[in-house]
């Protein structure tokens, strides 16, 4: 099934490895396989990446766009949870549904959890 992007003027989005950003007028297109696409309202940089919850985010989101690397993204993903866990208790239940997703290799359900993860402060 193909995906339509609408973007704005100077939008940025990742499609795969590529960071794509629009020109000057509002653009539509479709995209007819199955890659990973994050637009940028989803994209965390690494400085963004400040606190230990948003550091699991900017992980997860390496997991879904970088899938040659994919080992070292998961071996840090633990890393950073078993640290936030033992920090801040309560965020296991979070914690859980989005290492479930991880563990089905369903990286775009765990990135859209980042509204609640990045918001949490251990």
């Amino acid at each position: 099934m193909a995906l339509k992007i609408s973007l704005r003027p100077h939008e940025r989005l990742i499609i795969g490895n590529a960071v794509i950003e629009n020109g000057g007028n509002r653009s539509e297109f479709t995209i007819e396989n199955n890659v990973p696409i994050l637009r940028e309202k989803d994209i965390l940089s690494v400085n963004e990446a400040d606190s230990p919850c948003r550091r699991i985010y900017f992980v997860i989101q390496l997991m879904y766009i970088d899938e040659k690397n994919l080992s070292v993204h998961h071996k840090t993903y633990w890393e950073l949870v078993k640290d936030v866990i033992e920090a801040a208790p309560s965020t296991t239940g979070l914690i859980d549904q989005i290492s479930w997703y991880i563990m089905g290799h369903k990286y775009y359900q765990a990135v859209n959890r980042r509204a609640k993860l990045t918001h949490l402060r251990p």
